[in-house]
């Protein structure tokens, strides 16, 4: 075999090479936050929003979801996830507009829809307070596995409620995708949720 017979098969197999590299390149990089893909139900509830109005997942298809349990009393947890992302949904921008931020209350006895609407108020207008009947609540919690328990009340009435403080993300279509939990980074956050944003 001539010399430049052997390079110019060597140069194939280089391209070839080249080639393959570039399209194992071509995948998209992994998400920052946990992957809930195939490990949590679609979007499903049945609910009554801040304005009193029954609700349902179907009413937010189209939009990225962020589900979150707390309830307007708490002390620390809820106010602390909700605030950061408060601002996730400021560094998105025009794009915040695609996401809601699904507000279920664990404490339905006090929240009322109007104590829920001027809490979530506070966040920003993505923001949407949520509450349901015990056998609602039961059935959604359950569905995503999320622990909630109420402490015993003090001589003058004041509980607190013990929950799960994660919070679930969902496509546009209601699939599950992504679980942010307590100490990931705002930054990491806000480049998952742009990139969700960014699908149709």
């Amino acid at each position: 075999m001539t010399k430049p017979l052997l390079r110019a098969r060597a140069c194939g197999v280089l391209l070839i090479a080249m080639l393959a590299l570039s399209a194992c390149g071509a995948s998209p990089a992994p998400y920052a936050l946990l992957s809930i893909k195939g490990l949590v139900p679609r979007l499903a509830f049945n609910l009554t929003d801040q304005d009193g109005r029954p609700v349902s997942a179907g009413d937010y298809r189209g939009r990225v979801v962020l589900l979150y349990f707390g309830y307007t009393q708490c002390p620390d947890a809820c106010p602390t996830t909700l605030a950061e992302l408060s601002q996730v949904l400021r560094r998105l921008g025009p794009r915040a507009s695609e996401a809601r931020v699904l507000f279920v209350t664990v404490d339905p006895q006090r929240d009322t829809a109007a104590q829920l609407k001027r809490y979530v108020s506070f966040f920003g207008p993505q923001f949407v307070g949520l509450r349901g009947d015990d056998a609602e609540l039961t059935a959604l919690t359950r569905r995503y596995r999320v622990a909630y328990h109420r402490e015993p009340a003090d001589r003058n009435g004041n509980y607190v409620v013990d929950h799960s403080s994660a919070v679930f993300i969902f496509d546009r279509n209601g699939r599950p995708r992504l679980l942010a939990r307590e100490g990931d980074p705002i930054e990491a956050i806000t480049s998952d949720l742009r990139r969700l944003t960014a699908q149709s």
